[in-house]
């Protein structure tokens, strides 16, 4: 944990500096002896995941300098030392985003425990992992059921033991929780929005709605009014918490394409374009395609699905291989009844229809991604069969 602690008294500099490092030689622990004028200079220098600010609890105009801390490196905690304050002092320091504040000097077991629990916020005493494969599903046209594919292939790779989030970045109409959870989303992106300098791994959990114990869903703003309140840097500091406590991310992009979504796009490890076998898909399929290469899209980022796939159609996988000059990623069977079914009850298909073909699909989409290697060694286990 990299820690800033500044003062304007240096024994207060060195007492803090011997309890901070004591328990844990791990800890980088940087000293600055000055005032509030230091605070901004070592958070857009040093970036550091907490700030202790010792004896600055005089002034509220102090805390303004906090407020910027808060606002513009919201990864950073910020923790006071106050041998007095009052109740209007309190109350303020919470509102520009300290974390707590304790009393000066601090008792050790109390610094300690909030150095904990701040360590545990943050996900710094986790053993660590590596971070998520960010999924973005991006619709080709209206109706082309990316909504559909994304929440369900969220509800696989969850039962595959995958820890799984998805963002329903449609913000204006975005139903994607309703897919798989029949009850209305308690909170949205919008809450996170407005309480982005309290956003860390325990108020996102709350946040987000629970599909399974391993699959939660961020659902999009109820009222679309509330749409342009969710801005880019929110998107990146979301998934920047995001990849680092879960397996996967799903983003459910909206069809068009503004700065929030380009900021998903871009930040994705995947994109997919979900597209049908019919004129009009393939017409749109082709301009948004022509739109990921001028935005330096590699082919490799991009695995196009055929969703209502079905054999012996008039335009076929070579036509669309020919057309795109990119060879299809998957392709999903069409079986309307029941996934009109499992859309109208709010429920994962593999919940009631398992042996359902595009149950199967996904099933096997989600093993190919938790597990690429088992998947291309039965893949190549299958070719070699096949040539035997």
């Amino acid at each position: 944990m990299k820690i800033a602690v500044v003062s304007p008294n240096s024994a207060s500099l060195q007492e803090l500096n011997r309890l901070l490092t004591t328990e844990d030689k791990k800890r980088s622990v940087t000293l600055y002896e000055g005032g509030p004028g230091q605070v901004r200079v070592v958070a857009d220098q040093q970036s550091p995941h907490l700030i202790i600010l010792d004896s600055m609890c005089r002034d509220l105009t102090d805390l303004r300098v906090i407020e910027y801390v808060t606002i513009h490196h919201p990864n950073t905690a910020v923790v006071m030392l106050c041998a007095n304050q009052t109740p209007e002092f309190l109350v303020n320091a919470m509102r520009v985003g300290v974390r707590e504040v304790l009393q000066s000097p601090p008792p050790k077991d109390v610094l300690l425990s909030c150095i904990h629990r701040i360590e545990h916020r943050l996900g710094l005493n986790a053993q660590p992992k590596q971070p998520a494969q960010v999924l973005a599903f991006v619709p080709c046209k209206g109706g082309s059921g990316a909504t559909f594919l994304a929440t369900n292939l969220g509800y696989q790779l969850a039962s595959e033991d995958e820890k799984v989030l998805l963002i329903d970045l449609n913000l204006q109409f975005g139903d994607a929780a309703l897919f798989v959870h029949e009850p209305k989303p308690a909170h949205s992106l919008a809450d996170i929005a407005h309480n982005i300098t309290r956003l860390d791994a325990s108020f996102l959990s709350a946040t987000a709605t629970n599909v399974s114990p391993n699959y939660a869903i961020v659902a999009a703003p109820e009222d679309p009014a509330h749409a342009s309140e969710v801005k880019p840097e929110h998107i990146e500091i979301l998934l920047n918490l995001a990849s680092r406590h879960y397996d996967f991310v799903i983003v459910d992009a909206a069809r068009t394409l503004d700065a929030v979504t380009l900021k998903a796009l871009d930040r994705a490890d995947y994109l997919f374009p979900v597209v049908q076998l019919t004129l009009p898909f393939m017409r749109d399929a082709s301009r948004l395609l022509t739109l990921f290469r001028a935005l330096g899209y590699s082919k490799d980022k991009i695995r196009l699905v055929v969703n209502r796939y079905e054999k012996g159609g008039e335009i076929t996988l070579q036509d669309v291989k020919r057309t795109f000059g990119l060879e299809p990623y998957r392709t999903i069977p069409n079986s309307y009844q029941a996934v009109a079914s499992a859309v109208n009850q709010g429920r994962p298909i593999a919940s009631f229809a398992r042996n359902n073909a595009v149950a199967k699909a996904l099933q096997e989409l989600a093993q190919a991604l938790s597990r690429p290697a088992e998947a291309g060694g039965a893949l190549l286990s299958r070719l070699l069969m096949r040539n035997s």
